[in-house]
């Protein structure tokens, strides 16, 4: 897509309008289709900034170059609302900022690739979520990792706080929820179970990526990441769907 472009229309922002000799006009708001075509948004410069909304320019995200966006609405003075992962975000129109029209074909793989994005992005929050404990105190019992908490004490909190996911009590109890996934399959967020046998599981721990887990591990070592493969799971689960 981004080797055949058909309508290049930002140049820069004059009184809200494009600078181009091609006007983008009546883009509809988010449905099946626009009503004078399809557009994207490529990202042509690093660490552009995208909102949360226009007033407050609050940071959603920080794109980077080479990213695409599904154009969602052409609003005034200047920005544009684009779908974002899961959410909406706004992007000012700039020089760093490259917008085509697209076909069909197109507009498809920017959606697919978007909610595949979604999926890696709910991932890397919940990951981010859960590193924020390392060093906190494992407590046999514990719940709460601001307190202490065991190792489903602590995947249970983390699911549920970062991700609206509950879990079981019990390590054991938690192998059984999720679909199992096989080891070249698990992704981040995905729960990683050790023990003699399935029927004997006595510790869990989270898949962070890049070969690491992070877990209660205990008493001496606290909250802490350790290679996936430290001890050999029994069995791994994707909990998340």
């Amino acid at each position: 897509m981004r080797d055949r472009i058909k309508v290049l229309l930002t140049t820069g922002v004059l009184c809200g309008a494009f600078m181009a000799g091609s006007p983008l006009t009546a883009l509809a708001s988010v449905g099946p289709g626009f009503a004078e075509g399809a557009y994207a948004a490529t990202i042509l410069s690093e660490s552009v900034d995208i909102s949360k909304n226009m007033e407050t320019k609050e940071p959603l995200l920080t794109a980077q170059v080479g990213n695409v966006y599904e154009i969602l609405e052409e609003l005034e003075d200047g920005w544009l609302k684009i779908r974002v992962n899961d959410t909406e975000g706004y992007l000012p129109v700039s020089e760093n900022v490259q917008v085509e029209e697209v076909d069909e074909e197109e507009m498809a793989q920017i959606q697919k690739e978007a909610i595949e994005s979604s999926e890696s992005y709910r991932r890397q929050q919940l990951v981010d979520y859960a590193l924020q404990f390392v060093g906190g105190r494992y407590m046999y019992g514990g719940t709460d990792p601001h307190v202490g908490v065991d190792c489903s004490g602590f995947t249970r909190y983390v699911l549920q706080h970062g991700a609206g996911v509950s879990l079981n009590r019990s390590s054991r109890g938690q192998a059984t929820q999720g679909t199992p996934v096989s080891a070249d399959q698990m992704q981040p967020g995905d729960l990683l179970f050790y023990g003699g046998s399935v029927n004997s599981i006595d510790h869990v721990a989270m898949y962070i990526g890049n070969g690491q887990v992070v877990h209660a591990s205990t008493e001496r070592t606290g909250i802490k990441t350790s290679p996936w493969n430290y001890r050999t799971p029994v069995k791994i689960t994707n909990v998340l769907g």
